[in-house]
């Protein structure tokens, strides 16, 4: 069981080496380590914090060799109406800029199966990528189905087309339409893992019609939080008690437990904000939590002994952490 707050990843040195258009609105950043150190090794579906100019803190999948210790790649949609993020990489970051990022976390591990489906939307290829890869080196059947708003804002569009063994299905919409995800699912294969990652309305459609076992196959990875938790009229006050600093706070229903413990106390112990990276999750000692981030398996869920503030509530009254 967790015992505190995870809390970011230890800060690491790192120099923007190359700053490249890979796609309409997508641009790759290239990082190395600074002062002769190494970068950790990480496996298909991790991704690093990394500390903009302005302050923001943004989690960004890595897609580069996972084995490489002397280089990082990231790649990020300029998104206008987003919280600044993407903005700061394209209009701020220069080559030769010196950033702090954290070491790889992973909440989108690739599972061992027989087989694999990939679905991925946009710049949501860019954890697909090295799952795709992973899993063409090792001679296992697969399929990518790639969609995005046009060729041309497809990144890594050659690459993917270029791996061995599996099959690539492109979809850009302004040729083909919105994709099929029903029919993609009904004609997965028995036993298929099923990775998505993409736009929020993507994913809410995969969710919506992935039935009964491909259901418990399917692994998401979100960029936002669930469309399903923005607006939640019913919502009720609780009161949350931190375990270890002695604190009893109430949240209200129009407020998050993250927002309250980071205005009336000194810590804060959160990062993207949506329930995706999972530097806020905790141990809950007491009550029952609201499970609404897009980390916890069904099990895990079930099982109640953990939940990400940052987005999570009660179910019950009053809910005890171990914070």
């Amino acid at each position: 069981m967790t015992a505190s707050v995870a809390g970011a990843a230890q800060q690491i040195g790192a120099t923007v080496v190359t700053k490249t258009t890979v796609a309409d609105g997508v641009v790759q950043l290239r990082l190395r380590p600074q002062d002769g150190a190494h970068f950790a090794r990480w496996l298909p579906g991790a991704h690093i914090d990394v500390m903009l100019p302005g302050g923001a803190l943004r989690q960004y999948s890595l897609h580069s060799d996972p084995t490489a210790a002397d280089e990082y790649l990231i790649s990020v949609l300029y998104e206008p109406d987003g919280r600044g993020g993407s903005r700061a990489v394209h209009d701020d970051v220069q080559v030769g800029q010196k950033l702090a990022i954290s070491e790889p976390r992973n909440h989108f591990e690739l599972t061992s199966a027989r087989s694999y489906l990939f679905i991925a939307g946009g710049i949501g290829i860019t954890p697909i990528l090295p799952m795709v890869r992973s899993v063409a080196v090792r001679r296992l059947p697969w399929r990518l189905v790639y969609g995005g708003r046009t060729r041309t804002s497809m990144a890594y569009l050659d690459e993917v087309l270029a791996q061995p063994g599996g099959r690539v299905d492109i979809y850009p919409q302004d040729e083909t339409g919105m994709l099929d995800v029903l029919g993609i699912l009904n004609d997965s294969s028995a036993g298929d893992a099923i990775y998505c990652c993409g736009p929020a309305g993507l994913l809410e459609a995969v969710e919506q019609h992935c039935k009964n076992d491909q259901a418990e196959r399917l692994h998401v990875e979100r960029f936002a939080a669930s469309a399903q938790f923005l607006d939640q009229a019913d919502d009720q006050e609780f009161e949350l008690v931190l375990n270890r600093t002695g604190v009893t706070l109430t949240i209200p229903p129009d407020r998050t437990a993250m927002d309250v413990i980071s205005e009336q106390t000194s810590l804060s112990p959160f990062s993207c904000g949506v329930g995706s990276c999972g530097t806020c999750e905790v141990a809950v000692l007491e009550g029952t939590p609201d499970h609404r981030d897009s980390i916890l398996s069904a099990k895990e869920r079930a099982a109640n002994q953990i939940m990400h503030i940052c987005v999570g509530r009660s179910q019950t009254p009053r809910l005890v952490i171990d914070l």
